[in-house]
């Protein structure tokens, strides 16, 4: 029998290893898996590559990682956000990496990892520093960069709903990043706020398969 629903938030990210790169979902608020970036924060890996939206806000979430220097590299459109002051003061320092990607590309780098795809051409970026060290590529006269994939091997989402098979379903913007980093992820860990009985979901509302996902931890870290 297929289950993929795990006891507790801290047992679904027990195995995450010193050097992983995590994808984190969400939106500023919007779907961002709180309480599993909490059970990392206990956890207590280091030297991780954080891919996400932005870079962390005040010092929670995984700001709090930057802060107790466990964070080596961020990966992210909005470094300066409204409230990513302890990023902005690790970096200054020196103390982290960072890797600035538009949002767009950011997205479609998660998606075509998630596809299996090699990489793609975008307009965006040519000519400027984002374009230092990539493969300008020319087509029909105009100049595109070559973008590569972008895997995590762990990508932390949140969910609405999920079941024992890992289907979900996100709540209105809580959508955003979630479905293309469950896909990109080698490991997809999801936190909801639910867990329904099997055919509960119809199929047709299924946000992000099951085959894309391989633990779910209720929120509160205990099933329902």
């Amino acid at each position: 029998m297929i289950d993929k629903v795990v006891g507790s938030l801290a047992e679904a990210v027990r195995d995450v290893p010193d050097g992983a790169t995590i994808l984190i979902g969400g939106f500023a608020g919007a779907g961002y898996p709180v309480e599993l970036v909490d059970a990392l924060l206990q956890q207590g890996a280091r030297d991780l590559t954080i891919v996400a939206n932005h870079a962390g806000r005040g010092d929670t979430d995984y700001a709090a990682l930057i802060l107790q220097r466990r964070v080596k590299r961020v990966v992210c459109s909005f470094p300066g956000a409204p409230g990513s002051w302890a990023f902005q003061k690790v970096y200054a320092a020196g103390e982290v990496e960072l890797e600035l990607v538009p949002q767009g590309t950011l997205a479609e780098r998660l998606r075509v990892a998630g596809a299996g795809l090699g990489g793609f051409l975008t307009p965006v970026g040519v000519g400027t520093e984002l374009a230092a060290g990539k493969q300008v590529v020319h087509v029909g006269g105009r100049a595109y960069l070559l973008e590569l994939p972008l895997p995590g091997d762990f990508a932390f989402v949140r969910a609405h709903t999920g079941d024992r098979w890992g289907n979900l379903v996100y709540r209105k913007a809580g959508r955003n990043f979630n479905p293309v980093m469950a896909m990109a992820g080698r490991v997809t860990i999801a936190q909801v706020d639910a867990i329904v009985e099997l055919g509960a979901i119809d199929p047709e509302e299924v946000h992000t398969p099951g085959i894309f996902v391989d633990r779910v931890a209720l929120r509160t870290g205990r099933r329902a």
